[in-house]
């Protein structure tokens, strides 16, 4: 039981986590699992809105009916792209659920729906709070840019997966990308710093030592590096993307334009043609106190559950950057590790999914 008797059915919340994560949702095609959850909702009693966010794509809003929201659940229903879609589907062992989004966060997702229809069905009033099922977070987070252009809260409670720790603090993130070219030349002729790899591979060494150095804290993420198909010859282009992810209270901006005069003077000595450096996502992070109303709420969910209340950091980018940049203040929840999270053996501990129920369901009704 959760307060004021609000039940969590397991049953009906391991069908619903069972049949999300067996549909396919990667980023860009997330219209199967939208369509579901739409038919399942609007079963559960409640009133949807099918938010546009391109022309196949929406996100889904939940709610009793009511048109003015302070507090805001938030989950996303997209995926990293599948190592295999053959063996990406369900499956069970030992009392943990396997497969693609079973820890970020379809199991996150699950759990606010059914804390969601728990709680309705107990007949408590949540018209102030909206439930958001929103699109793209794995890449471009397209779907809560397209929420927040619409709407606006006070806070918000968004379920990526926190090992259930709760987060009131939230990593910036810097996403750089370097292009690097050169010559291309016959492969006998490469020399130290005519070889736009070679360069790369050095430059990259250098900004990691440079991270290092400013803050040992950060989290830097060498996630894709690509050159030219050269045959046998010199690669005449290297292009690299890096994740940097920076603990609040670091401007991402400064840092960034602190990289991009560290890599022109690393560079100024090369013989290659140019080099291209841009910042796709500048976000910074963010600190929640623990005198915040919602913040207060939750701790007193944590009390109530006989749990520990030790909040942490979450130290990677999320769309809870995107609500704080609206004045919005986004704590982080959920069950699933961001270790396992990506990953080839994605998993989470389905008694989490209904702990993680039951502290939703909580929130609702304090």
């Amino acid at each position: 039981m959760t307060k004021k008797n609000v039940t969590i059915d397991r049953n009906r919340l391991f069908s619903l986590f069972r049949n999300m994560v067996d549909i396919y949702s990667p980023s860009g095609k997330e219209e199967s699992l939208s369509e579901y959850l739409t038919e399942y909702l609007k079963k559960s009693g409640f009133s949807i809105i099918k938010q546009p966010v391109d022309r196949l794509r929406y996100n889904l809003l939940a709610s009793t009916g009511n048109n003015s929201f302070s507090g805001l659940f938030l989950g996303h229903i997209d995926t990293v792209p599948a190592f295999d879609i053959e063996t990406s589907g369900f499956s069970q062992q030992k009392g943990l659920c396997y497969g693609l989004g079973t820890s970020d966060m379809k199991s996150g997702c699950a759990a606010m729906i059914e804390s969601f229809i728990a709680t309705h069905e107990a007949g408590y009033s949540i018209d102030d709070i909206m439930l958001a099922l929103v699109v793209g977070e794995e890449e471009t987070g397209d779907g809560t840019q397209a929420l927040l252009k619409e709407k606006q809260f006070e806070w918000a409670l968004v379920g990526e997966p926190t090992n259930l720790r709760p987060c009131l603090n939230h990593y910036g993130y810097i996403e750089i990308s370097i292009v690097i070219s050169g010559y291309r030349q016959h492969a006998a002729m490469s020399g130290y710093d005519s070889n736009a790899v070679r360069t790369m591979l050095r430059l990259l060494l250098r900004l990691e030592e440079l991270v290092e150095k400013q803050c040992t804290d950060m989290v830097l993420n060498i996630r894709d590096l690509h050159s030219s198909e050269s045959g046998f010859a010199v690669p005449d282009r290297c292009a690299v993307n890096v994740d940097l992810h920076i603990p609040p209270g670091i401007s991402a901006k400064e840092n960034a334009e602190k990289i991009h005069a560290f890599i022109k003077r690393e560079l100024e000595q090369s013989s290659l043609v140019g080099c291209e450096i841009e910042f796709p996502t500048l976000a910074d992070g963010y600190e929640i106190g623990i005198d915040d109303p919602a913040a207060e709420k939750l701790q007193k969910v944590f009390i109530e559950q006989d749990m520990q209340w030790k909040p942490i950091a979450f130290k990677s980018h999320s769309d809870a950057n995107l609500l704080k940049d609206t004045g919005c203040n986004p704590l982080i929840l959920g069950p699933g590790t961001l270790a396992k999270a990506h990953t080839r053996d994605e998993s989470v501990n389905f008694e989490q999914v209904v702990s993680a129920a039951r502290l939703y369901a909580c929130m609702l009704v304090q």
